[in-house]
Parts: C-alpha cells; structure tokens; sequence
C-alpha cells in the first residue's frame, strides 16, 4: 500500500504544472501556445523571460527531488533494507517524471522532464546529479543549445551511475537507462532541428526580461 501511495503521490507531484499556472495566471499566456509548444523551463524562458523561467526552473527540480523523497515519508527506512528503498524511489521518481510529461493538471500536455529529472537525480543520487549538472553547463554554455546540453547529460547518467558511482543495484542501472531514454525520446524534434540546423540558441546572460 506504501508502494502504491508513494507512487500515486510522486506522479502527482509531477503533474504540477508550473509553468502553465504560471503563465497563465501572472501574464495571461499558456507557454504551450507558443515557442516550442511545451510547458517546461526553457520554453518559459523563451515566453515569459527570465524571471518566471528561473521560478519554473526551481520549481520543477524541487518537486522532481520531493517527489524521490517521498517514500521517506511514508516508510520508516530503518526496516528498510537500503536497495529496497532505492527501489521505492525509484518508482517514485520515474511516476513524478511521468507526470512532469503527461501532467493530469493540463490535459496531460506538459514538457520534456529534465527539471524534474534532475530533482529525482538529487533525490537518489545527488553526485551523479552534481557531475550530470556540470556535463549540461558545459555543453550548454559552449553551444548556447538548451537541448544539446540536456541530451547529453542524459547520455552521461547511466555511465555517471555504473562507472563513477561503481554502483551494482540492478534497478537503480535500469533506472539510469529509463530515465535518460525519456529525456532523449522527449528531445527527439530538437534532435532532428539540431540536425538540420534550426534548432533556436539561448543565451542566459544577454541583457533581458
């Protein structure tokens, strides 16, 4: 029963949409109406500017990494053998990540869950997320690709996991995989624009909004 309500939650979690309630209720506009259509960070930043694509940002990862966490809450971890719990969270994480994507809140149009996938990162493996966070800067930065930043810390998870963390939990290598298969299956239309050279850039430190 734990299992279940941990899961129900953490989706639920996910299925916040911030970026739309946002939108619509401070500026009248539904992020998914405009730019690429998707009600995640980096479209609000594109829409609305900065400041509420810096909140969404936040937000996001924040409910990516309570929604890992919340089998803590429900369960007394010390009867807990520790690859059961990561097993739980794991659950959990992908569900929030399910919902980020396919939100109950918005008609189960949302975004493309790398937020909240760095939250539920955090939420069970906050080194991998530190070194995955530093792959995304770095790819990021020197391209000015959102996107291509964002794949490629996905790609690097399950290496980050098995061969820096060295950790055998079968699940959590599964997750690894799952987790970065969503991302770069969630990516797939910025892959053929980056492949055809229309993909937008995105510069955060120009003078703006």
């Amino acid at each position: 029963m734990e299992a279940l309500i941990s899961i129900v939650a953490a989706y639920l979690l996910g299925s916040i949409p911030t970026a739309v309630w946002i939108g619509i209720t401070y500026y009248g506009i539904d992020p998914r109406e405009h730019g690429s259509k998707n009600a995640g960070a980096t479209n609000t930043f594109r829409v609305l500017g900065k400041k509420p694509g810096f909140l969404v940002l936040c937000f996001d990862i924040i409910k990516g990494a309570v929604a890992a966490c919340v089998p803590y809450l429900l369960i007394d971890d010390t009867v807990l053998f520790r690859d059961n719990l990561i097993n739980l969270q794991i659950l959990s994480s992908i569900s929030a990540v399910f919902g980020h994507i396919f939100p109950v809140f918005a008609g189960f149009k949302g975004g493309k869950g790398v937020a909240t996938s760095l939250g539920v990162i955090i939420g069970i493996q906050p080194i991998a997320a530190v070194i995955c966070l530093l792959v995304f800067l770095a790819v990021f930065v020197s391209s000015k690709y959102v996107s291509l930043g964002a794949i490629a810390a996905a790609v690097c998870f399950p290496f980050v996991v098995r061969f820096v963390l060295c950790e055998n939990n079968l699940w959590l290598s599964v997750f690894s995989i799952t987790l970065s298969l969503l991302v770069i299956i969630a990516h797939r239309k910025n892959i053929n624009r980056l492949l055809n050279g229309s993909e937008n850039k995105m510069n955060l430190f120009k003078k703006g909004s």
